[in-house]
C-alpha cells in the first residue's frame, strides 16, 4: 500500500496518491556552489524531483544557502552528528533534512532540531539502513529485515513523542530481500510516506539488475512514495534509470519501446532499428508501447499489444497498428514514414 499520510517537499507532496518522486544526491563538494548548483541543474533536466545535498559542517551552510536559492528543485539537507548544523540548513532554505535522532546524540539536541522543523514547516527523513541496525534488536531473535524495519521505527517513535509526525522513512538494505521485506513490514505498521532504495547497490550494470529487482518488488506491491536508485558515479544516470523503471513499470507516462529476442526468421537488425526507434521517439511524455519486430511472419501478431510497431521485411519494413499492417515501405523512407504515423497517435 502507498502511504495514507502525505507529506510536502517544498511544493512537491509525497505520499498518499501522489506521483512517485525521483530522488538523487549531489556529489560535488558543497562548498563548490557553481559546481553544485551545475549539477542540480543537469538532475533537474534529467527528470530529478528532489535532489539531496550533504551538509557537512557549518562551514557549508553559506554556499548551501546560495544552492537551495538557485536550486529549481527543492534541496534536502543531508545531516550526519551535529544537531546545529541540521537546524542551520533548515534556516538556509531546506526543504526537507535528512537526520539519523540515534547519531545527532542527546534526545534535547533532537528536540531542537524539530522545533526549527516545525517552525519552517519541513518535513524530516529518519531510518535506518543494513549498516545502522540497533544493537538491541540485531542481538535479538527477530530476523534481520525485521530488526532493520524495527531500528526505524524506534526513530520514528522519537519524533512523535516530541509531537512531530511531518515524517518520512527510509530504511534501505544492500539485500534486495531483506530490503522488501523491512519495508513491507513498516508499510504495514505506519503511515508515513516511504522513501525506496537499494543502499550500495554498486557500478551501473549491478546497480541497474539489483535496484529495478528490488524496487520493482516493493513498487508492483504498492510500497514507496519517493525512490532514489543508487550508482556509484554520475548521479544524473540515477535519475534515468529511476525515470525508465516508473515507466517501464507504468508508474510514469512515457514510451516503452519492446523488442524480439530475434531468431533465424529475422530479416533486420533489430537492436539496431529499435536504438533508432528509440531514438526517434525520445522526449514523447505520453503512454506508448512501441515494438520492433524482426519479421512480418510472427511480428505483428505477438506484438498486437502495442499501440505502434514495424516489423522487418527483407527491403524494410511493415509499420503494423493494434497488430494489423497498415503500410509496407522500403528501407530508405522507413524512418520519415514511421515518424508520420508517431506524430498521428501524438495529435490524435
Amino acid at each position: 500500500m502507498f502511504s495514507k499520510k502525505v507529506v510536502y517537499v517544498g511544493e512537491i507532496p509525497v505520499g498518499g496518491n501522489n506521483p512517485i518522486t525521483i530522488q538523487s544526491m549531489t556529489n560535488t563538494d558543497t562548498l563548490d556552489t557553481e559546481k553544485t548548483i551545475k549539477q542540480i541543474i543537469n538532475l533537474s533536466n534529467a527528470g530529478a524531483d528532489i535532489v539531496r545535498v550533504s551538509v557537512r559542517t557549518l562551514e557549508d551552510i553559506p554556499s548551501f544557502k546560495e544552492i537551495c536559492k538557485n536550486s529549481t528543485v527543492p534541496i534536502v539537507s543531508d545531516i550526519h552528528f551535529d544537531y546545529k548544523v541540521a537546524i542551520e540548513s533548515i534556516k538556509a532554505g531546506a526543504a526537507k533534512v535528512r537526520i539519523n535522532p540515534g547519531n545527532i546524540g542527546e534526545s534535547w539536541k533532537v528536540k531542537e532540531v524539530v522545533k526549527v522543523a516545525k517552525e519552517y514547516n519541513i518535513p524530516i527523513r529518519v531510518g535506518a539502513n543494513s549498516g545502522s541496525i540497533k544493537k538491541e534488536f540485531e542481538n535479538s531473535n527477530m530476523p534481520r529485515y525485521q530488526a532493520l524495519a524495527e531500528s526505524a521505527l524506534q526513530e520514528v517513535k522519537i519524533m512523535e513523542d516530541l509531537g512531530f509526525e511531518d515524517i518520512v522513512i527510509s530504511i534501505k538494505s544492500s539485500d534486495a530481500k531483506e530490503n522488501f521485506l523491512a519495508n513491507k513490514y513498516i508499510s504495514e505498521k505506519v503511515p508515513y510516506p516511504l522513501h525506496i532504495g537499494i543502499t550500495e547497490a554498486g557500478i551501473y550494470e549491478d546497480a541497474l539488475i539489483l535496484s529495478s529487482a528490488g524496487l520493482g518488488a516493493l513498487l508492483l506491491n504498492n510500497i514507496g512514495d519517493t525512490l532514489r536508485i543508487s550508482i556509484a558515479g554520475d548521479p544524473v544516470q540515477e535519475v534515468l534509470v529511476a525515470k525508465k523503471l516508473l515507466t517501464l513499470l507504468g508508474f510514469k507516462k512515457g514510451t516503452r519501446i519492446v523488442a524480439c529476442p530475434t531468431c533465424a526468421r529475422t530479416e533486420i537488425k533489430v537492436e539496431e532499428l529499435a536504438s533508432k526507434v528509440k531514438e526517434w521517439t525520445n522526449g514523447i511524455e505520453k503512454d506508448l508501447t512501441i515494438a520492433v519486430m524482426g519479421c512480418v511472419v510472427n511480428g505483428p501478431g505477438e506484438a498486437k499489444h502495442a499501440d505502434i510497431g514495424i516489423a522487418g521485411t527483407k527491403t524494410g519494413g511493415a509499420i503494423f497498428i493494434n497488430g494489423k499492417i497498415v503500410k509496407t515501405v522500403p528501407e530508405n523512407i522507413l524512418e520519415n514514414t514511421f515518424k508520420e504515423y508517431i506524430d498521428d497517435i501524438k495529435n490524435g
